[in-house]
Formats: structure tokens, C-alpha cells, sequence
């Protein structure tokens, strides 16, 4: 069941945004009571107490016992405003909770035992699909989180919706898929790909020492091969005649 906290607040007269920013000036926060039958109450409360309230988690999951000139009801927060810039809490907004009265309230998915993974043990790693499940549950039974156990899952072992254990009275509020909740998957490996055969190509031209490719131009006789010897002169020169008379 959702832990129970304890919150104090007070009436208040005014409403609109002069009266809120009134109100936050004397170190409270303006809030309002709302839902079970009844009119919407006006409220403020003490800064400290909530901002402690909302930051130590599960605000909007956890029934608070809040008690109001008096008068003690449990309500659960449905809503709440933050400064943009400080964070600081600036309105907020608590549902009453009457016995009977059954909530459609997303909880928070955990996870446990995480060393009893195999998949885990081999270098897998959590891959948490959904980080909350939407459930309709009895106001008296709200479950702080839902939690799962990795005890035994391996590679590509999953839960889905259809799985998940809820406490008694507490049921899925959307049926119509069965998601998927969490799964183990395999370490991710990246392989280097092998050069192409151009690319060795074009490398092994590039290397030092190598010949430059020869192009002949139009009608011109072929360059010879690197290496082979210069060609022979096409004819001898005519012998020149004796210088004797006849």
C-alpha cells in the first residue's frame, strides 16, 4: 500500500491570483481540497512541509492524512505547480478519498534482484519499457510501486502487463495490449567494417614508390613497359662513300 504522510493546512478566504501570490508572500503555498461529494475547499499550506513532501518522491502516489482547522481527511495529491525557474512549489492540488471509492492512478515500475539475472550477469542490461502502469485500485490498497523480479531472466526474457502481480483488489485499467514491461537484452557490439576492394585499390596506388599510370596520346606508339630497355634506332645511317678518285 502507498506510504501514508502527514501534511497540516489551513483555510483560506481569498481566491484568484492576487490572493494566491498573498498568500505565498507569508511563506505558504495555496492548494485546494476537491472531489467525494463535496465543494472545493480553499486551502494553504506551509511551504517547508510540502516542498519536503513533493521532492522525497512518490508525492502523487501516496495518501496524505491532511488535516485542515482540525479536521483530519485523507486525500491523495493530484496535481501540483512549480516555479520555472526555482522549482519551487507554487499551488497544488489533493482529491478527496472516501472508503469504497476506487482511483485510476499510474504506479511506478521497479525492478529487483538484479544480480540473480544470467543475462545480466553476461553483460545485458535492463531495458525498462514501461515506467509506470496505469491501475484502477480501492483507495484503502494504492501499491507504492509495482516491483519486478529479474531473478533468472536471460537474454530476451520479458514481462508483460498480463504478468505483473498486483496486490488484492488492484487491476490493470487497459487490457486491450498486453505491453511488454521490461526485457533483458544483449550487449551491444560494434564491429569494424573491412576496407572495400577499391579502397585497397586506391591505397595501394598511393603508396611510395609506386608507378604513375601512363596515357598515350592520340596515334602515338605505345610508352614502354617501366623497366624495359629504350628502343633501337629504326635504320642505320648510309655508309659514306671512299674518298679515293677513279
Amino acid at each position: 500500500m502507498a506510504a501514508i504522510k502527514q501534511l497540516a493546512a489551513v483555510t483560506r478566504s481569498g481566491t484568484g491570483k492576487g490572493a494566491a501570490r498573498s498568500v505565498r508572500r507569508e511563506g505558504r503555498v495555496p492548494g485546494v481540497v476537491y472531489g467525494g461529494g463535496e465543494a472545493a475547499e480553499p486551502i494553504s499550506l506551509d511551504f517547508k512541509e510540502l516542498n519536503k513532501a513533493i521532492f522525497s518522491g512518490h508525492f502523487l502516489t501516496s495518501i496524505v492524512e491532511l488535516e485542515v482547522d482540525g479536521r483530519k481527511q485523507r486525500v491523495l495529491p493530484r496535481d501540483y505547480q512549480l516555479d520555472a525557474v526555482t522549482d519551487s512549489p507554487l499551488h497544488v492540488d489533493f482529491f478527496r478519498l472516501k472508503p469504497g471509492t476506487r482511483l485510476r492512478i499510474a504506479v511506478p515500475v521497479h525492478v529487483s534482484n538484479r544480480e540473480a539475472s544470467p543475462g545480466l550477469k553476461k553483460g545485458g542490461a535492463v531495458n525498462l519499457v514501461l515506467h509506470s502502469v496505469e491501475l484502477l485500485a480501492p483507495v484503502e490498497s494504492i501499491p507504492e510501486s509495482i516491483t519486478i523480479d529479474l531473478t533468472g531472466m536471460d537474454f530476451h526474457d520479458s514481462v508483460h502487463i498480463a504478468d505483473l502481480r498486483l496486490p488484492e483488489g488492484c487491476r490493470v485499467a487497459d487490457t486491450r495490449v498486453n505491453y511488454t514491461v521490461v526485457t533483458v537484452v544483449p550487449p551491444t557490439i560494434f564491429t569494424e567494417e573491412a576496407p572495400t576492394a577499391a579502397a585497397a585499390a586506391a591505397t595501394a596506388a598511393a603508396a611510395p614508390g609506386a608507378a604513375a599510370p601512363v596515357v598515350n596520346a592520340p596515334g602515338a606508339a605505345p610508352a614502354p613497359a617501366a623497366g624495359a630497355a629504350a628502343p633501337a634506332a629504326a635504320a642505320a645511317a648510309p655508309a659514306k662513300p671512299a674518298g679515293g678518285k677513279k
